[in-house]
């Protein structure tokens, strides 16, 4: 049994099921005081944060956790005529434009939208999803297998491809991870779209596709999901080191090392794993009024409560990802162990939506055959 935290931390896969609050069965509920959240499985929040959000609006909240990230999106596309409840949670940036051009969400202004700083909102124009949080897909390393090899860890997506880290990398898979789309997107912003090259592209900087077949080359291991890339086959985890995962650097999050401190059985003084700070990806989560939902008071009274000081405060500790309200605060623990990176890699949404679909094509005949 995974504890909750390593599911948190997979902010926007969730490959292992939480519990969902109140019942599960197909269909928005039709009780008008309810209000149905869809998100993936990594959603938590405190009882007491949601009894709060319960009596203060009056509605009683039933979670239906839906996969992962992708897997939760394309379902909720799928029955938006005859959505499965009132409010969805969890789309990011990676695959907002794939909800957004399939009508998924009403537009809704959320009380309190003012306090969410003016980076993360990106549908501004038509507010059809408010943004919730952020995070940052890097590279984590296993710091004491780099010390036992007196090797520095890489710091960079280029030192990923040096011949000193080859067969040490495993990252998730593009088409199916959103921490491996990220990767992915990542490398696209760093090294460019160099399209097809030529032979002697590899050395002639030919974008993200010579770069991806430098790290084939060099090793790289695909595997399906979060999950068993860093509890299965990163050595530098609880659950890697169990599984006796023999690879030491992995794409997670900035956010894991604070999981792997705060929830260790014996608490050490530093965090185990670290993160290479020019590797990251700049995630960002949000939530939208489903378009036919059946109590929409509901879920605009849900979508308040997700940008208030409340819940903003609440969710580090337990989706680990950070807050996009103005003044919220972060957990000590949390800034000590994981602080977000400083320059982090973007990308515009439209540059994405033009993009994602060609690329993981792309990267799935590179890297997978």
């Amino acid at each position: 049994m995974h504890n909750k935290t390593f599911v948190a931390v997979a902010v926007g896969l969730g490959l292992i099921g939480l519990s969902a609050c109140g019942a599960s069965d197909g269909g928005s509920s039709s009780d008008s005081r309810t209000v149905t959240l869809v998100s993936h499985d990594s959603w938590a929040v405190s009882k007491k944060v949601q009894r709060d959000f319960e009596k203060q609006s009056g509605y009683k909240l039933r979670v239906l956790n839906d996969g992962d990230a992708g897997q939760a999106v394309n379902k909720a596309i799928l029955t938006k005529d005859n959505p499965q409840g009132d409010v969805f949670f969890g789309v990011d940036n990676t695959l907002l434009s794939r909800a957004l051009d399939n009508g998924l969400f009403q537009p809704y202004t959320a009380k309190g939208l003012d306090k969410v700083a003016a980076p993360y909102q990106l549908d501004r124009a038509k507010h059809r999803v408010t943004p919730v949080d952020y995070g940052d897909i890097c590279v984590n390393y296993d710091k004491a297998w780099f010390s036992k090899h007196r090797l520095a860890p890489p710091q960079t997506f280029a030192d990923l491809a040096k011949p000193q880290y080859k067969n040490l990398l495993v990252t998730e898979n593009a088409a199916t991870s959103s921490p491996g789309l990220g990767f992915l997107l990542g490398s696209a912003a760093r090294f460019g779209d160099g399209g097809t090259s030529r032979s002697s592209g590899a050395e002639s900087g030919g974008g993200w596709q010579d770069y991806w077949k430098k790290l084939k080359a060099n090793g790289v291991k695909v595997v399906d999901g979060w999950e068993q890339a860093y509890s299965q086959e990163f050595s530098g985890s609880t659950g890697g080191k169990k599984a006796g995962g023999d690879r030491p650097l992995v794409v997670s999050y900035a956010s894991s090392p604070p999981a792997e401190v705060i929830y260790a059985k014996k608490r050490p003084a530093t965090a185990p794993t670290g993160v290479a700070t020019g590797t990251c990806f700049r995630q960002i989560e949000f939530a939208g009024l489903l378009s036919n939902a059946k109590n929409p008071e509901g879920a605009k009274a849900f979508i308040d409560f997700l940008v208030s000081k409340e819940f903003q405060e609440d969710m580090p500790l337990n989706m680990f990802v950070y807050p996009v309200v103005k003044g919220a605060a972060v957990p000590a623990d949390f800034t000590k162990y994981g602080p977000a990176a400083k320059d982090p890699e973007t990308m515009a949404p439209d540059k994405i939506a033009a993009n994602r679909d060609q690329w993981v094509k792309s990267w799935t005949s590179l890297v997978l055959k």
